[in-house]
């Protein structure tokens, strides 16, 4: 076993590596075509990985999170595209979910008026960014609920 890195400002890789309590010479034994040098290489942003990486590297450290933060925070179509997803529990997801989708539903009749001429006038605009904002909290929130689901998994539970 190797010792402990003390290092400050350890990436995301570092840091779910080490939670699930492996070092970089067993993380690279148990990733596919992953050596414990590519592995350094990746922690000490000497090189950055690819999709397939992170995702061996989510399912070996059963972190479902590190594929979500590198999507939202290195990937430049996943940063544009992709809602960011936060570790909640349970109940307070299911709790968001359906606040989302109760105000949605508040604004469901404006957004048909906005859409039956098939374009956002000057007068709609506010209105139909409201209703945008409260399309992305859903989304949000069904990420995160995404989230929560693959970590069970990973964990087993």
């Amino acid at each position: 076993m190797g010792k402990k890195s003390v290092k400050p400002n350890k990436n995301i890789y570092q840091l779910s590596r080490e939670a699930a309590g492996l070092s970089r010479e067993a993380a690279g034994e148990l990733l596919p075509f992953m050596s414990p040098d590519r592995v350094e290489r990746i922690e000490n942003e000497k090189s950055l990985p690819d999709p397939e990486e992170v995702l061996s590297m989510a399912e070996c450290y059963r972190d479902a999170g590190l594929v979500n933060r590198y999507c939202t925070e290195e990937c430049p179509i996943g940063k544009k595209y992709v809602p960011k997803a936060d570790e909640k529990e349970l109940p307070l997801i299911a709790l968001e979910v359906v606040n989302a989708v109760n105000r949605l539903e508040k604004e469901k009749n404006r957004l048909i008026e906005i859409a039956l001429d098939n374009r956002v006038n000057e007068d709609e605009q506010q209105d139909f960014e409201r209703i945008l904002d409260e399309l992305n909290q859903i989304s949000e929130s069904v990420q995160t609920l995404k989230l929560w689901m693959e970590q069970k998994k990973l964990e087993g539970k």
